[in-house]
């Protein structure tokens, strides 16, 4: 797995995950249930990754969305 995105946004990263599956690639959502520890402050980013083999397809489909990779 390769980190593609890291945020404090669950907006945004739920929308990038769309846009991901959309083009067929597999992604998975890291550290999401820190919230629970943190009390939901957003202090602690969430990060995106995808499978080694998908990340430059991953970067494009996310370039093409106005999404930069961080």
């Amino acid at each position: 797995m390769r980190l593609l995105v890291q945020s404090v946004d669950p907006v945004r990263l739920s929308f990038l995950m769309a846009l991901l599956r959309d083009a067929g690639i597999g992604c998975v959502l890291l550290d999401q249930h820190i919230s629970a520890i943190e009390g939901g402050i957003g202090a602690f980013p969430r990060r995106l990754a995808v499978a080694e083999e998908d990340w430059d397809r991953a970067r494009r489909v996310l370039q093409e969305a106005g999404e930069e990779a961080s």
